[in-house]
């Protein structure tokens, strides 16, 4: 089984306890937390190691950096090879930071995305800009409903009750 099946089912357990399942994520949350502010601080290095060396470096296990790592993965300049990883793997933190921040609005981490080290990435004005394209991201527009006495708009000149609306 790989590192991210591991994750997954130790992460999203149905048999879990919820109380358990709870104190996990609420802990895994801070580890994450801590990572992002080291990697914010200086958000053009272009972080990369193997798994295992990066949880060394971000004093988390193995399997916490898996989580961390399936988490960024969308918001990576270049996605690493997560399906297949494992501890020796070489993996990537270079991320995109705009991409970064609307994944987090996205996600509703309120604790990543007001994290203070944004502000020095990002203005006030382009946080709120990028933070509303994110929002707008999931946002379903439905086209105006066709009456059934209208023109259907296949183009066959009847009335859409006739035609298409059937």
């Amino acid at each position: 089984m790989s590192l991210l099946e591991t994750w997954r089912e130790t992460a999203y357990s149905q048999n879990t306890d919820k109380n358990v399942l709870k104190r996990f994520w609420e802990d895994y949350f801070l580890k994450e937390k801590s990572i992002y502010e080291k990697l914010l601080v200086n958000p053009e290095e272009a972080v990369s190691g193997t798994v295992k060396e990066l949880a060394e470096k971000y004093g988390v296990t193995v399997m916490e950096m898996t989580g961390f790592l399936d988490g960024i993965d969308e918001s990576l300049k270049t996605p690493n090879p997560i399906n297949e990883m494992e501890e020796d793997t070489v993996v990537s933190l270079d991320f995109d930071n705009e991409k970064l921040y609307k994944n987090m609005v996205d996600a509703k981490a309120d604790w990543l995305y007001n994290l203070p080290a944004w502000d020095a990435i990002f203005d006030a004005d382009k946080k709120h800009a990028l933070y509303l394209e994110a929002k707008k991201m999931n946002t379903i527009v439905k086209g105006k409903k066709i009456g059934r006495n209208e023109p259907c708009p296949c183009g066959s000149g009847k009335k859409y009750k006739n035609c298409c609306g059937r």
